[in-house]
């Protein structure tokens, strides 16, 4: 494969690392995510078709990426998924072909995702009580969840098997012991990752974010001491833990409380095609049109290469009035 010089951005940031969303469309609708009703799905042809998602990946791959995370919405609805991950599998250079999902289909999909090459997974559950995790996903789908988690399992090609939890104020207190314990008897990395302003009701306050220090000292206070799990990538987004006496790991993702974007490697495309530099980005660059014209790969690289050098320095949640929410929310995004 044709290899380019390394995609840098105007900070000397270089990127490795894109979420490609498959889909906006989802099967919950979880309240900080996403409305109970009214939104409006994007028709077939307005997303990337899976030709366009792995030509686009590999021009990504020979500017130095090597991480792909696929997203949605939810990923699993999009029918014959593991047929594209089979495809992006084969792209010499990628090193890590992950899936962040709800893991409500997963008893069903979880074999042949494996077969097709997914190495690793995140699974999104905010919840492990019933009644709680139907009022945060408007959905009473716990057990098939957990059922979904101990398929994966079975199959240790796909490791770790990550479970991601968002950590909102009044909510998730009552949580974290049960999830620091489920890490001590599973092998999961569990993740509690800070409420972040992309609701969809944009009812966002920061008084809102239980933060990663305070979720620490509950589980040292109920749990037990935990050890800090060294990290050797410099853009690893998780503060990782692990108890001596347990099979998983702890891991803080504190993007409010201790931004990590210094170090940001990442990119993402929507579903529709547009790249974001940044989770909070106000500018979007079509990518989809670009590709549909019909120009060279030195077109499209050039198209890419324009965006990141606009990546900016840092998202603004904590500067008061000089942050701007973005008026997508996560599921629009791609998690």
């Amino acid at each position: 494969m044709l290899k380019r010089e390394p995609l840098i951005d105007s900070f000397g940031r270089q990127i490795r690392n894109v979420r490609i969303s498959v889909t906006d469309r989802c099967n919950f609708r979880c309240v900080y995510c996403m409305p109970a009703e009214g939104l409006e799905w994007l028709k077939r042809d307005q997303i990337l078709s899976f030709e366009e998602i792995e030509y686009l990946s590999r021009v990504l791959v020979s500017m130095g990426v090597d991480q792909i995370r696929l997203t949605g919405g939810e990923p699993l609805v999009r029918k014959d998924l593991s047929k594209l991950i089979a495809k992006l599998h084969q792209i010499e250079g990628l090193n890590s072909l992950s899936l962040t999902t709800n893991g409500v289909l997963l008893k069903d999909l979880a074999k042949d995702l494996a077969a097709a090459g997914l190495t690793r997974i995140n699974v999104s559950c905010d919840s492990l009580l019933r009644e709680k995790f139907h009022q945060l996903t408007r959905r009473d789908d716990l057990h098939r969840v957990l059922e979904g988690l101990e398929e994966l399992e079975k199959y240790p090609t796909i490791a770790p098997i990550k479970i991601n939890a968002v950590a909102m104020r009044g909510l998730t207190e009552d949580e974290v012991v049960p999830f620091a314990l489920l890490a001590r008897r599973k092998p999961y990395a569990v993740r509690f990752i800070e409420f972040m302003p992309l609701d969809a009701d944009q009812i966002w306050d920061k008084s809102m974010v239980l933060t990663g220090d305070e979720i620490m000292k509950i589980i040292e206070r109920e749990v037990g001491p935990m050890e800090l799990i060294p990290s050797i990538d410099p853009a690893e987004t998780s503060t990782k833990y692990r108890f001596k006496d347990g099979l998983g790991e702890m891991g803080f993702i504190n993007p409010v409380s201790h931004p990590f974007c210094a170090s940001c490697d990442r990119i993402r495309i929507t579903a529709e095609g547009m790249l974001r530099t940044c989770l909070f980005a106000h500018i979007e660059t079509d990518l989809k049109t670009v590709m549909r014209s019909g120009v060279s790969e030195e077109v499209l690289e050039e198209s890419i290469r324009r965006a990141v050098s606009k990546k900016e320095m840092k998202h603004h949640i904590n500067d008061g009035e000089a942050f701007k929410r973005t008026k997508r929310s996560m599921s629009q995004i791609g998690g």
